[in-house]
């Protein structure tokens, strides 16, 4: 009996370990794949024809990629910060304020965008920029004009209910008693929020932010509906161009945007943990004093 449940254990832990690598094989071994062949000097996937770097140098003069990329990168920066500042007023109200009317409605508004299907909101948000645009076309040919400014607006919809998600996670942990004390101590609640509140939820706005950039920067269906003549996003180049048939291009361009995201996530990363670890030596030193 004692061999069997020894035996158990360690092909529970065997199997367990095997279905985390398996896991993580399937999620990162394509891209894995698609990096190395960027690097491949023939257009053939199936085919290597020897290392080049032939397809990063064509990118560096493919003003359609690099235009797109551009505006990729502003919309993701500009929309995810947009959707942490929201999204935070909106955990915080949720939080903070159990009951005012309408909270129901405001709570079903801000959690809409998470179950809707993207195509609709889509269609939805470009019904209704249309619609703007004829009512106001006797100034200077109707506002707004498909484009930067209409992805942005679409993104920040979306980005803002998951931010607010994983904003109002963290707002649920946090400790009331904390900022009761700070107000005591005669704080006002915008001192409360700066020197008390903040600070605890910092690394839950690094991780919404990171994970709206995330999506904003590979956004195709919303995207699609809502840019204009001269505003194309990178992942709307690289559909159409895929169904065109396989670019090594393509994969040079994945390749940068895989590592630009890698570096953001890794110096967040690092910038959470020595947070943590400041945090938790200041706390060590406070429990020392008290004692």
């Amino acid at each position: 009996m004692k061999n069997r449940a020894i035996f158990g254990t360690r092909f529970a832990k065997g199997f367990g370990r095997a279905w985390l690598v398996g896991g993580f094989l399937f999620l990162y071994l394509p891209m894995v794949t698609l990096m190395i062949f960027s690097f491949n000097h023939s257009r053939l996937a199936s085919h290597w024809g020897g290392f080049s770097l032939e397809w990063y140098a064509k990118l560096a003069s493919d003003t359609e990629i690099i235009n797109g990329l551009w505006l990729s990168l502003k919309i993701a920066v500009t929309s995810a910060t947009g959707s942490v500042i929201l999204g935070t007023m909106a955990a915080f109200t949720l939080v903070k304020y159990k009951r005012f009317r309408g909270r129901t409605f405001f709570t079903g508004m801000v959690n809409a965008p998470l179950v809707m299907p993207e195509v609709i909101q889509g269609l939805s948000l470009l019904l209704l920029f249309v619609a703007i645009q004829h009512a106001t076309e006797r100034f200077d040919g109707g506002f707004p004009e498909r484009g930067f400014f209409t992805i942005w607006l679409g993104h920040l919809m979306i980005g803002m209910s998951y931010a607010a998600v994983v904003i109002q996670a963290r707002l649920q942990d946090l400790n009331p008693q904390l900022e009761e004390a700070a107000m005591d101590l005669g704080a006002r609640p915008w001192q409360v929020f700066r020197l008390v509140t903040f600070p605890m939820i910092t690394q839950s706005l690094i991780s919404a932010w990171l994970l709206t950039f995330s999506l904003s920067l590979d956004d195709v269906v919303a995207s699609a509906f809502l840019s204009g003549p001269g505003a194309t996003t990178m992942p709307l180049v690289i559909f159409s161009r895929a169904r065109l048939g396989l670019d090594p291009s393509v994969n040079a361009v994945a390749t940068v945007m895989i590592v630009i995201v890698a570096i953001c996530v890794a110096l967040a990363s690092v910038w959470v943990a020595r947070a943590e670890r400041r945090r938790a030596a200041e706390i060590s030193a406070a429990a020392r004093d008290d004692s």
